[in-house]
């Protein structure tokens, strides 16, 4: 099958869920022979990268502002697409999904997918017009595509109860690759099982203002070892307040460390030699970073908002989301529980390699495009 990708930043993914899983099913789609092609912004992806992993890469330009990076892409993108051979258009998360209605009218025949990745007018990054937007994009992305798919049993349910559409659930996928070498370690002064770790963009949602709070107080009231480190791997994507508000309240804190983005090598040691995996968000739709911190056998704590619970199963912890009181007692205990956090590694990473193979991911979607192929020929 000829099959494109329509509303990801670019691919191979630098940040952000959306780019990591377009990556990971892409390129297990070429490597099965399908010809997959994947449209990428030239503010994200090196210009002169035509190919990754067997997916041809198409670069367009887009206005690279806050509120125009996304539609603007999607925008040129759809309309280069429609003048291309495609059997499939899959388009990502629900605000490139609003375009989706293009291909609808102008291209009947192409089978027409859409995945909903997480709901977005909850991001705080948002004003209220965009949340507006955005929460039209979610209806348009349910009910125009041939089929929507979510990636997690919460938002198949939102589809359900909201449009009456009936998703199809296919989750996010984690890999890992471990990695034992000390160079990250070393470039920012850790010792191996000696810190915490989050990974993800630094957006208010993510809730990373609570875990650095948390932190400071258990420092403050000597119930950390000394040494003990938090380690914020990410960077901000139009969020540079927020960014400079999280150092703000982290200055002269010296076991605080941030690494900015960080991918290869580094993010692989960084993931392989923490002891404990945070994830202390407000909304989600199904982290990458939390699965592929379960593959590496890190034993996860996350704040009990359905989707993170949904991901961790039994196979983590939790404490209640936006409760810095009640993350610091979670953080405090787990810390002087060294056994108890090895064995939840270990049920984290059975538990990821069980239920969230990117493998099982891919097929899973190439399924559901060879289903709906054939029943547009059928009719």
């Amino acid at each position: 099958m000829k099959i494109a990708f329509i509303g990801q930043k670019g691919i191979p993914a630098k940040f952000g869920g959306v780019e990591r899983h377009v990556e990971e099913i892409a390129a297990r789609m070429a490597k099965e022979g399908h010809q997959v092609f994947a449209y990428v912004r030239n503010n994200y992806t090196d210009k002169n990268l035509r190919k990754h992993k067997g997916v041809n890469l198409i670069h367009l330009p887009s206005i690279p502002t806050k509120h125009l990076d996304t539609i603007s892409h999607t925008f040129l993108a759809t309309i280069h697409s429609l003048f291309q051979d495609y059997d499939v258009i899959h388009y990502q998360a629900i605000g490139p999904s609003s375009l989706s209605w293009i291909i609808k009218l102008l291209k009947r025949k192409t089978v027409l997918v859409s995945t909903f990745h997480c709901q977005d007018y909850y991001h705080q990054k948002w004003g209220w017009l965009a949340r507006k937007y955005l929460r039209f994009s979610e209806r348009l992305a349910c009910e125009i595509p041939d089929k929507v798919i979510a990636v997690s049993e919460t938002l198949c349910q939102r589809a359900a109860k909201k449009y009456e559409v009936s998703a199809e659930l296919i989750p996010n996928g984690a890999k890992a690759d471990l990695d034992f070498g000390n160079e990250a370690l070393i470039k920012w002064n850790l010792k191996d099982k000696k810190y915490i770790l989050f990974v993800g963009r630094l957006i208010k949602h993510k809730g990373v203002h609570y875990l650095i709070e948390a932190f400071k107080k258990m420092e403050d009231t000597n119930r950390i070892a000394n040494n003990f480190k938090l380690v914020i791997v990410g960077d901000g994507f139009h969020t540079d307040d927020y960014v400079k508000y999280l150092k703000t309240i982290s200055e002269k804190r010296n076991n605080i460390i941030f690494t900015g983005n960080q991918t290869g090598k580094n993010l692989d040691q960084l993931f392989t030699h923490a002891y404990l995996f945070v994830q202390p968000s407000e909304s989600e739709g199904m982290s990458i970073a939390l699965l592929e911190a379960m593959g590496y056998g890190i034993a996860p704590l996350v704040s009990d908002i359905k989707e993170n619970l949904e991901v961790v199963g039994k196979a983590g912890f939790s404490f209640e989301a936006k409760n810095i009181n009640d993350l610091k007692n979670k953080l405090a205990y787990l810390l002087n529980r060294e056994s108890e956090v090895e064995m939840m590694g270990r049920k984290a990473k059975k538990r990821a390699e069980e239920k969230f193979s990117w493998e099982s991911i891919a097929r899973k979607t190439v399924r559901v495009y060879q289903e709906l192929a054939i029943s547009k020929k059928s009719k």
